[in-house]
């Protein structure tokens, strides 16, 4: 059997095989809740063979959204529609996770085909929030709102606001949720020297703009059973000067840990224009980092970003690097990758094939 198609086991959840659904923004998406589109595009990856299949990035608010066309964890209808999915998702041998989150200062934006420009509060959008008043790209063409500086109470709201969510990802039938702290939304925004300015308690030091973070991973681990993995999305490199490099991403992680995250999800980029994800020749450097980060904080890692083919998946499980690979853009070409990645291989794919026999009714 090859590394990529061993199970894994974390906490109660046992993943058939390492090969995991990046979450990737739909905005498709009504008054956040899912429907034929995403029963779909997720349902179609757990036939798949995918052994981890997360939802994108879901607000935990209306005002938390990047788009109104964003999947939401605030209300009992959002709830049910994902149950749907997920009883789905699980009939298929595969695990369902969902990423909550919280937009910050780059919400309130239409989808990518209608522009992406930040939508006017009377046009279909909604005020926006960050660590200061500081706009997301105050140079660029493109218009970004202003957003308002959080308060305390803000913060105290927001992070209230995670646990409810936390809350109805466990009714929706979820088996692992991740906590969004990367690219550049409100919880990175928060970490990052590039956007935090502040000199309160949610400021000042790493320690001090990591404060947000962690007390939302606190408080939403209370109200996760323990038994369930809890994962976060970090931006383990800002990539650009006087941001973050991996050294910060790992004091985080260690902090994370003390509070009980099982898993880190190592993405990178995104906090201001100019801290592109990682793309091109620093490709293999950000999977790298996630290698970084397991050796040196013993959580479970999962590596993301532009992972194409079955044997550079199957080397980065192989050789330590990752325990999960993320697959994003390949997913979205081929959504039988994993059954086809087996085959390429040399492992029988029949274990990772839908279960007909099991399809929910």
């Amino acid at each position: 059997m090859s590394a990529l198609f061993s199970p894994l086991t974390i906490k109660s959840v046992t993943l058939k095989n390492r090969v995991g659904v990046s979450p990737m923004c739909q905005y498709s998406a009504v008054d956040g809740v899912m429907n034929d589109w995403h029963s779909t595009h997720l349902g179609a990856r757990a036939m798949g063979g995918a052994g981890l299949i997360f939802c994108e990035a879901t607000a935990v608010s209306p005002e938390g959204r990047i788009s109104p066309g964003c999947t939401g964890l605030w209300n009992d209808t959002q709830v049910a529609a994902a149950a749907a999915i997920n009883a789905f998702i699980k009939s298929m041998g595969a695990v369902p996770a969902v990423q909550i989150g919280h937009s910050g200062r780059k919400g309130s934006a239409a989808a990518p085909w209608d522009g992406g420009a930040s939508l006017a509060d009377d046009a279909g959008g909604w005020p926006t929030q960050g660590p200061t008043d500081q706009v997301f790209d105050p140079d660029g063409t493109r218009l970004w709102k202003q957003p308002q500086a959080m308060s305390e109470d803000d913060i105290h709201a927001v992070t209230a606001q995670f646990v409810a969510a936390a809350k109805r990802a466990l009714d929706a039938g979820y088996d692992l949720l991740e906590v969004h702290a990367a690219h550049g939304y409100l919880l990175h925004s928060f970490l990052t020297p590039l956007v935090n300015r502040r000199n309160d308690a949610y400021g000042g030091d790493l320690r001090g703009r990591a404060r947000f973070l962690l007390e939302t991973v606190e408080a939403v681990r209370a109200v996760w059973p323990d038994h369930l993995p809890l994962a976060t999305r970090l931006s383990a490199h800002d990539w650009i000067e006087g941001g973050h490099g991996i050294e910060e991403n790992i004091q985080i992680a260690h902090w994370l840990k003390d509070r009980g995250v099982d898993v880190i999800d190592c993405s990178g980029g995104g906090a201001t224009p100019a801290a592109r994800a990682s793309i091109g020749e620093r490709t293999a450097d950000q999977v790298g980092l996630a290698g970084q980060m397991r050796e040196a904080t013993g959580l479970v890692t999962c590596a993301v970003g532009y992972i194409t083919q079955a044997d550079q998946a199957n080397a980065l499980i192989e050789n330590g690097t990752a325990d999960i690979a993320l697959l994003g853009r390949a997913m979205l070409d081929d959504p039988f990758w994993a059954v086809h990645a087996a085959q390429a291989l040399g492992v029988d794919p029949k274990p990772h094939m839908p279960h007909q026999n099991h399809v929910v009714a």
